[in-house]
């Protein structure tokens, strides 16, 4: 439950006296220097076994095994996962509503360009043309998404054994339509948190939006709006987005020495929290190309599962199961190797979706013809 930053200060003692460590978040450089010294004290640390990343490892790599086990030769995988509100709840023009931190929402994509390889290219997103870069993608059962990516992909490659792979993506999923929305707040770059406003507990959500727009006495907010993020008179749900939110609303912020990022998410919570009775849902979906016998196959597994209210979250199962799962497979004995590790060896990753199904996450395998 702690910040990733104070996970090494964790490690560090776990290995100082001999504990295990399970954690859901991505492996750092810091936190892979520190196999070494895992193993000579036979500490055991699983990392990246939430749900993305996580449950997206477990998946993934028993398809990818499966694959080179028959002959084949992976030349394309792609991946994607989104955290969203399920259908019967979704009752907003964004069809989003937070399921895990709304901070780290906000600053998505932040950190760097995104990189990744493309048919032997490689590719890189700077953040501010992130959610402009997007691809449609239907699952079956559960519509059609966008997909932006995420983070750096190419450290995958080797992850996964697949060095010589042409195509490595990983990405986001969220409803078509929210990308090209949430693009503008990157724009008027009221998702920075790299300072504080002056005097931002007086602000307004509407003078507060009107901080980053072009100075004209005589122009209403909303019209300076469309114009500086080049919104035509005919995109009207694109703007009922940004209406919907109260942006141009007199509503006091009242927060002290706040960065843009953070009176941002105050706007935002306020409409996209859960109710109690609302339900969320993870949906995950990987697209594999491959070669064998000459001939090119292309493969999809997808997973879908939602939430039963607000306290007993789909985020929370996809995330909170595979860590109980492998600090159990830890006590009994199944996973003994020490070091520094993610899960995807065959004998952690099978155990723990045979498991995972038991609780209703399961995936579905299809073969495009």
């Amino acid at each position: 439950m702690l910040p990733a930053h104070m996970h090494i200060s964790v490690a560090t003692d776990c290995i100082k006296f001999k504990k295990h460590m399970v954690t859901a978040s991505y492996i750092s450089k810091e936190m892979q220097s520190l196999d070494a010294a895992a193993r000579e004290k036979g500490v055991i640390i699983i990392n990246e076994i939430g749900v993305d990343p996580g449950i997206d490892h477990l998946s993934a790599k028993k398809v990818i095994d499966s694959i080179i086990s028959e002959g084949g030769e992976l030349k394309d995988f792609e991946t994607f996962t989104g955290g969203l509100v399920a259908p019967e709840s979704d009752d907003n023009p964004w069809n989003y509503k937070f399921t895990w931190n709304p901070r780290n929402v906000v600053l998505a994509g932040q950190g760097g360009a995104v990189k990744f390889i493309q048919e032997g290219t490689y590719k890189y997103i700077p953040y501010h043309k992130m959610f402009r870069r997007t691809e449609i993608i239907d699952i079956d059962g559960f519509g059609k998404f966008e997909g932006y990516a995420n983070r750096d992909s190419l450290k995958y490659r080797k992850v996964y054994d697949l060095e010589n792979i042409s195509t490595m993506f990983r990405g986001t999923l969220r409803r078509p339509g929210f990308c090209r929305a949430w693009d503008a707040f990157v724009q008027l770059g009221v998702t920075d948190d790299s300072y504080t406003i002056r005097n931002s507990k007086d602000l307004t959500f509407r003078s507060f939006i009107n901080l980053f727009l072009p100075y004209n006495p005589h122009d209403s907010v909303e019209l300076k709006f469309r114009h500086y993020l080049s919104i035509a008179h005919d995109e009207i749900e694109l703007f009922e987005k940004y209406e919907w939110l109260d942006l141009f609303k007199e509503i006091p912020v009242e927060l002290e020495n706040a960065s843009p990022a953070k009176i941002l998410q105050k706007i935002l919570m306020r409409k996209w929290s859960l109710a109690d009775d609302d339900k969320d849902m993870i949906v995950m979906w990987h697209k594999f190309i491959y070669t064998k016998g000459g001939k090119e196959f292309e493969k999809h597994s997808s997973m879908g599962v939602k939430g039963d209210d607000q306290t007993y979250t789909a985020m929370a199962k996809t995330v909170g199961l595979p860590v109980g799962i492998t600090a159990k497979m830890i006590l009994n004995g199944t996973i003994i190797e020490p070091g520094v590790h993610i899960p995807i060896k065959k004998s952690i990753y099978n155990p723990i979706l045979r498991e995972l199904e038991e609780y209703g996450i399961r995936f579905i395998e299809k073969d495009i013809t």
